[in-house]
């Protein structure tokens, strides 16, 4: 009996501090408090993965979609790069070592095997798009009179083969793979142009202006926003906006157009953000009022809610520079996704996807790296997001200290209910009789 009283007694304790861990988790800041701060626990992550990336986590992710290597790679690389750029030119020689690492994985054989050598331009706009958005994030590293000739010469010889497909298509949407284009891969391309234009002499701002004329004639009718897929040839939406390709895109577009984008993100975050039983903010992978299936990129939809899209949806809001929303997504994601911490690492959901810590770090450490956002958008989350979800965290801490209480008060209960019964040989004395 003592032995279970005593192992109840664990179990309560147990939990009770995981609630009081995850209340802290809940309230700690978790991201940065701007672009030049650097996101908490980033360094760490980034340590986990390139690990992880060494153990083989590329492959492992490749099994699960096709670009799953690029993206354990080329996300890498990238919040390399972010967290260079919010340090003193002094300090990034470890940040541009590791992004010229991932430019040379993805520029490798096996970074191009899953794409087709084929297309307009050659393996195709994703990635193309992304590799070269890696590459000027390398040179932006650098101080600009000590650039790298080679380098800076393959990135301006890819930015105009970009150009020169998006001048000859029809369309403003390349293809990623033979017959089939989606927005978010020539949102990311275009961006790489703009920042070409930043790092080096400009030439492509005619593109730039032709591609967005043609996007904003080919808005998802549903909702206003670039559509989730497009007929290859013409550009005309095939499929609503959804929010795993939205979160990419509104992390991309502020740096072609932070006007357009901004209305873009307001239009986004209305009909995609929610508050799931009220349990702290998430996104939805289809606009309000509409459900439809779940995909590889997407993931299972619980209540509508992608939770890919949800983690790449921080780095859109802080990119953005709606601080609000990217903090409560932050401290939601430390209380949910489950982080395991040691004194040089930091992984969630203990390190079992480390393709899904790629998508979260990158999105903590987004910043812009072209146009700054245009101030903060109005704020739509409220100071007391928190509140439900620190009382279900106190209910669970306390549950399991019921039956503890319960059983003292039951035994002080028959303490107090039990007769006293006088000891053996005692009683009144004796009455003197006369």
């Amino acid at each position: 009996m003592r032995i279970l009283r005593a192992l109840g007694l664990g179990v309560a304790v147990l939990v009770s501090l995981a609630a009081l861990l995850g209340l802290v988790r809940l309230v700690a800041p978790a991201a940065p408090a701007g672009p030049s701060d650097e996101p908490p626990g980033v360094a760490r992550q980034l340590t986990f993965l390139r690990q992880a990336l060494d153990d083989g986590a590329g492959e492992d992710a490749q099994a699960l979609f096709p670009e799953g290597w690029f993206f354990a790679h080329a996300l890498y690389g990238l919040t390399q790069v972010d967290l260079g750029l919010r340090r003193p030119a002094a300090d990034r020689t470890t940040a541009l070592r590791e992004a010229r690492w991932a430019l040379a994985r993805l520029e490798s054989p096996a970074g191009r095997a899953p794409f087709s050598p084929d297309l307009t331009p050659a393996y195709g706009v994703f990635w193309q798009g992304w590799t070269n958005w890696l590459r000027g994030g390398v040179l932006a590293l650098q101080d600009p009179g000590r650039r790298d000739p080679a380098e800076v010469r393959r990135f301006a010889d890819a930015s105009a083969g970009l150009a020169a497909a998006f001048d000859a298509s029809p369309s403003p949407y390349l293809p990623a793979y033979p017959g089939q284009a989606w927005p978010v891969d020539s949102t990311v391309a275009v961006a790489s142009l703009r920042l070409h234009d930043a790092l080096l002499p400009p030439r492509f701002g005619p593109t730039v202006g032709r591609w967005l004329a043609g996007v904003r004639q080919r808005l998802d009718p549903r909702t206003g926003l670039i559509p989730h897929r497009v007929d290859p040839v013409t550009g005309a939406p095939a499929e609503v906006a959804r929010g795993t390709s939205q979160s990419v895109i509104h992390r991309f577009l502020g740096e072609i157009d932070p006007a357009f984008a901004r209305a873009q993100y307001l239009r986004f975050r209305e009909r995609y953000v929610v508050s799931p039983l009220g349990l702290g903010p998430a996104v939805r992978e289809y606009p309000r009022g509409l459900d439809g299936p779940g995909d590889v990129d997407s993931g299972p939809l619980p209540l509508g809610v992608s939770l890919s899209a949800t983690v790449v949806t921080l780095g859109a809001a802080q990119a953005q520079g709606d601080t609000a929303l990217a903090g409560a997504l932050a401290n939601y994601g430390e209380l949910v996704g489950l982080p395991l911490e040691t004194p040089r690492t930091k992984r969630y959901a203990f390190g079992l996807l480390p393709v899904g810590d790629a998508f979260l770090v990158w999105s903590k450490s987004s910043r812009p790296w072209v146009s700054p956002a245009p101030g903060p958008p109005p704020a739509t989350v409220s100071r007391w997001w928190r509140l439900p979800l620190s009382a279900l965290l106190v209910l669970v801490g306390a549950l399991p200290w019921l039956p503890v209480l319960t059983a003292r008060l039951r035994r002080r209960l028959r303490s107090r209910r039990r007769p006293s019964t006088p000891p053996a040989g005692s009683g009144p004395p004796p009455v003197a009789v006369r």
